[in-house]
Order: structure tokens, then sequence, then C-alpha cells
């Protein structure tokens, strides 16, 4: 048997279900937002940067070589040791090179006892070259000419007067031939002695070389060699010669650091520099930039320019091949209002706004516009539409 329902029933049951149906939504609580998700509107301080990445480098460092060959005998300092300017810091074996002085100081001796001879000879042959037989000679030739045109001497007695002039200007003419070759044998005598000195100067010089001393103020940062090593001189060698130890100066450091391209052009020298090192993630160290690289170097299809940032590093902290990041800041605001830059959200025609909470919303929290500063990227400055306080709901 078919039942029939009546018109008036079914409008009763459906509008039973609505009702029904309504007070369930109008019972029902809003969807609790997670505490993670609610951010508060903070005051600090926050820049606008440029981060160069690279590795801690000493202002200044040297390469130690030795300038004479030989064996390492002594070694004063190792790896990390401060140094002063001048300070011994290894010596060589001196056998050979003292032996090397005294032979170059006999030599010297003996050249200075031939100049001795040589000076007594000359001046021999000058007291010679004055000849005065060859004075008188001049006077009995004149004499006895005088004495021929009176007819009182004869002619024999003027040639023997004549041939003695001859003999005595003769023996003259070999006086002044023997000055001129002994003040020849003098001047090389002398340039002999010189030759010596320089000879026994560089001896001295080499062994002097032997005591390798530190040409700057620093500390060792390495030292590849060991007592009883051998050492090649870097006269010999160039700058193939045996490296003995590296210094450093690390009262002040640089970073060698690489830009990208597309933020060089905010970078320029003197712009301060704030640090950071993994060692001391604490703290940050004070920089400038001294240098940027005029041309930029491609790897990987990326172009990067070199920047150089000096640091600073009066307690030592910072050592050499430390990874660093030089924040180099373009622009800072201090006591500023700041929200996470995840909490902006952006409309379609590009405005900003923020989800503040609002518990009698229906989603918990409403829009309102803000107007935003200066980002660091991870931290945003709001200028208007926002409070030290309001609490924000990440989207």
């Amino acid at each position: 048997m078919r039942l029939k329902l009546r018109p008036g029933l079914i409008l009763a049951g459906v509008a039973l279900v609505l009702l029904v149906s309504g007070l369930a939504l109008a019972t029902r609580k809003t969807k609790p937002i997670p505490p993670e998700k609610i951010v508060a509107v903070e005051r600090g301080d926050v820049a606008r940067s440029v981060v160069a990445r690279g590795k801690i480098e000493p202002l200044s460092k040297v390469e130690v070589k030795s300038k004479a060959n030989g064996i390492i005998q002594v070694l004063l300092v190792d790896v990390g040791d401060p140094v002063k300017d001048g300070q011994v810091l290894a010596e060589l074996d001196k056998e050979d090179l003292q032996a090397q002085v005294r032979e170059a100081a006999a030599t010297r001796d003996g050249e200075q006892a031939n100049l001795q001879a040589a000076v007594a000879a000359a001046n021999k042959a000058r007291i010679e070259a004055a000849n005065p037989e060859l004075a008188f000679a001049k006077r009995d030739y004149e004499r006895a000419q005088g004495l021929f045109k009176e007819k009182i001497a004869s002619v024999q007695q003027l040639d023997d007067a004549k041939r003695a002039l001859e003999v005595s200007q003769n023996r003259q003419q070999l006086l002044e031939a023997g000055v001129q070759t002994t003040t020849a044998q003098v001047e090389q005598a002398r340039a002999r002695v010189a030759a010596a000195k320089a000879a026994l100067d560089r001896a001295e010089e080499n062994l002097g070389y032997a005591t390798i001393r530190a040409p700057i103020s620093g500390i060792v940062l390495t030292r590849p060699t060991e007592v009883g090593d051998a050492v090649s001189s870097i006269l010999n060698l160039g700058s193939a010669a045996t490296l003995i130890m590296t210094l450093g100066d690390v009262s002040s450091v640089y970073i060698k650091g690489e830009v990208d391209e597309a933020d060089i052009g905010k970078a320029a020298c003197g712009q301060h520099v704030r640090t950071k090192v993994e060692s001391f993630p604490d703290e940050s160290f004070d920089g400038v930039v001294k240098r940027i690289a005029p041309m930029g170097r491609e790897q990987n299809n990326v172009t990067t320019f070199e920047v150089r940032v000096t640091i600073s590093n009066p307690q030592g902290k910072l050592r050499a091949n430390m990874t660093a990041n030089a924040e180099i800041v373009l622009e800072e605001h201090k006591n500023t209002l700041l929200i996470p830059e995840a909490a902006i959200g952006y409309e379609k025609d590009k405005a900003t706004y923020a989800q503040l909470l609002d518990p009698a919303a229906k989603t918990g929290w409403r829009k309102t516009p803000v107007k935003t500063g200066i980002s660091n990227g991870q931290r945003t400055e709001v200028t208007v539409g926002l409070k030290e306080g309001d609490k924000l709901v990440l989207p």
C-alpha cells in the first residue's frame, strides 16, 4: 500500500532541518589560530645592506726566505708566536760562510800588502826621476858650446858634453816611463784591494744572511721547515727558493669578498661594514669598504665583483682564513617599528597589508593597510598602519 505525504508535512520537515542547521552554525566557534602564527609589532633597528662573503686575510703578509744557502741549525719561533720587526727567527749553519769570510779577509790583507809595495816602488821611481845629473849635463853642454865659440874648447870636448847630455836625457825618459809604470801598478793594486774588500763585504753579508730576521711585526702564520732542512737562496732561485715561514700582521685584517653584480652598484668605498664570523656568532666587527674591483669575474654564468673590507683587530680574535660575512650597510633606521617580512601581504594593485589579530572576526583576523620602509630580508620597517604591541597573524 502506498503512503501519500501531505504537502504541509513536507514543508514542516524542510523547515525543521533548516532550523537545526542554522542553530548549529550559530553555535559553532571560530577555529583557533596556532600561537606560532601570531607575531607582535616590535621596536628595533633595521638596516638595508649588501653582503660580501669571503675569507679573513692579514693586512700584510710576508713570505720569509733566505738570501744564503745552508742548513737550518736553529728555529726560534713556531706557528702562532708573535714576533717583532728585526727579531731573529732562525739561524743557518755558518761554518762554510765563516770560512769564506776568513778567506776573503786574507785575500784583502794580501792585496793591501801588494799595494804598499807598489806605492813604495812608485815613490822610489819618482825620486829617481828627479835626475839631478840631467841639469849638470845641460850646464856642461852649454858651457862647452860657449868655450867652443871662443875657440877655447875643442870639438872633442863639445862632442863629449853633447853625448853626456843625450845619455842623461835618455836615462830621464826611462825614469819617467818607470814612474808611469809604477803609478799604473799602484792603481792596479788599489783596484785589487777594492775588489778584495768587496769580496769580504759580500762574504760578511752572506754570513749575516745566515741569521734570518723578521721583516715585519706580527705572528707566525706557517712554518713548513724544521731544523736540519736544506735552504736554497732566493738570490739564486728567486720565487722557487725555500719558504722558511710566513708572517702576517693581524692587528688589522681585511676580507676579500665577492658581491653579486646585482648588488655591486649599491656599494661604495668608505661605507660602514658590520662583519660576522662563524667563530663568534654573537659578536659583530666594524669595518670600512676600502676597494671595489673595477672588473667583474664570471664563474658558472654568475658575475661577481671583488670587494675588500678592512677591519680593526686589536684583540687578535680574527684569524687568517676565517669565513666571514661582511654586511655593507647602505641605509639604517633605529628604534623603528618592525614586523617579520613574512607578515606582509600584497593586494592585486601591489598595495601592502597585514593581518591584524581580531577575535571578533570570523577568521580571527582582519586586513589592515600598511606602508613599509626598508628591509633586511627578514624584518621590515612599518611606517604607517600599525603601532607597537599590535598582534599580527602570519599568512
